[in-house]
């Protein structure tokens, strides 16, 4: 893998001598799908593509561990990856242009795309739904009993922490960003969680799975919030691929091609489970440096719908639960521009599979 580090070094290089050799790139309108236009793509080009060692980003792992990404974009196009615990750090990644793609949840996707006035990225296709929950200690029967508790998220901001501080305000509890409030929530890593979980220091945590698994299974807790009970049909988008707009507008070619890979990433994962679920076990264990134990990322796996679709209709009700705590400011940006599933849905048609809905 990259660090990120160098990735921030190449960036600056890069942006550098854009301004020294190119005058300034013109825009395009503010509705026009950014991959709609065609270019040539330069003999070599490097995609950076970010993603966490976690279940929830299956299809990234599998699409980098087995080559597939590799071989949809081919022998001119050098992928390099980074990895990342949460998503905000990705955001400033990508807002950075040190990442140009990435597999992210669906807030910071929109706090990037609200931060830059709905310029910066778009969410090209989905990858799984659900895979989150609200895991308590045994004796917490209701969220009543969370008041004067201390709960954890694996970020402040991020896809969970949004999640719980609404769900916390719908059952009229308060939560503040400074940790005050009815319930205490701290953000912190998940490997951090399920240490405070085990040691009594947290009542709780929202967390994405396998985290959700192992606080039940190793930490003795009990699901008290099932996410997936909370949306319509059970689906809503916990990881999705964006792109930043600058490189697809570059690249169009190079983006159409990350998603055959992820086209084809999440038929392997959903056609292979068991194989699926060993090269990501693999994956986590060479990243973090810890396997998962089989138990747990089985009993996770069934928690999850890995899909191409990004559920865009579920992306208003996070947007609007994220303007309500705080996190966004939405100032009249028709959310709706964040998606471009034109290229997505045209490689769909082409195979004869089902087309997604923008919104």
């Amino acid at each position: 893998m990259i660090r990120l580090a160098r990735y921030l070094t190449l960036c600056a290089t890069l942006l550098a001598l854009l301004a020294a050799g190119c005058g300034q790139a013109r825009k395009a309108p503010a509705n026009t799908a950014v991959l709609a236009t065609s270019a040539t793509p330069a003999k070599r080009i490097t995609l950076r593509l970010g993603y966490f060692p976690n279940i929830t980003h299956a299809t990234a792992i599998v699409g980098v561990s087995e080559g597939i990404f590799a071989r949809a974009l081919g022998a001119n196009i050098t992928l390099q990856t980074a990895t990342f615990n949460a998503g905000p750090e990705e955001v400033e990644a990508l807002l950075s242009g040190a990442l140009d793609a990435g597999y992210m949840g669906p807030n910071p996707a929109l706090n990037a795309f609200i931060r830059s006035h709905g310029e910066a990225i778009r969410i090209i296709s989905g990858a799984t739904s659900g895979g989150a929950a609200l895991v308590v200690q045994p004796g917490i029967t209701s969220a009543t009993d969370l008041r004067g508790k201390t709960l954890a998220t694996p970020q402040l901001g991020n896809t969970q922490d949004v999640a719980l501080r609404a769900w916390l305000k719908s059952q009229g509890l308060s939560a503040t960003t400074e940790g005050g409030g009815d319930v205490a929530i701290t953000p912190q890593q998940n490997a951090d969680t399920l240490n405070a979980f085990k040691a009594g220091k947290i009542a709780g945590a929202w967390v994405p799975e396998p985290w959700a698994t192992r606080l039940v299974l190793e930490g003795g807790g009990k699901v008290l919030v099932n996410e997936r009970r909370l949306w319509p049909n059970g689906l809503f988008a916990t990881t999705v691929l964006v792109v930043r707009t600058d490189f697809a507008r570059a690249h169009p070619d190079v983006v159409r091609a990350l998603l055959r890979g992820q086209i084809e990433a999440n038929t392997f994962v959903n056609t292979q489970p068991e194989r699926a679920q060993q090269i990501v076990s693999d994956a986590i264990a060479r990243i973090t440096g810890q396997r998962l134990n089989p138990q747990v990322l089985a009993t996770a796996w069934n928690n999850l719908t890995f899909t191409n679709d990004p559920i865009a209709s579920s992306l208003k009700k996070v947007a609007n639960d994220a303007a309500a705590l705080g996190f966004l400011k939405l100032d009249n940006l028709d959310v709706a521009r964040i998606y471009d599933l034109q290229p997505l849905n045209a490689l769909l048609r082409a195979s004869g599979a089902p087309e997604v809905a923008q919104q």
